[in-house]
């Protein structure tokens, strides 16, 4: 979990827009963020087994 200071300030609009911050929208982690989804890899990978993300499936081959 990030801490509740970082995700308050990575929430406000920054000043340059270059300086915005991609953040988890479930634990606020800030690395290993997944724009398509919306999520960092930790908590892609747990919603995805629990099938919480539409079209994705575990691959196998």
């Amino acid at each position: 979990m990030a801490k509740k200071s970082s995700i308050a300030r990575s929430a406000r609009t920054p000043k340059f827009s270059t300086r915005g911050v991609n953040r988890c929208k479930v634990c606020g982690r800030s690395r290993a963020y997944m724009r398509k989804f919306g999520v960092c890899r930790i908590c892609f990978r747990e919603m995805a087994n629990l099938g919480r993300l539409p079209g994705v499936k575990k691959s196998s081959w």
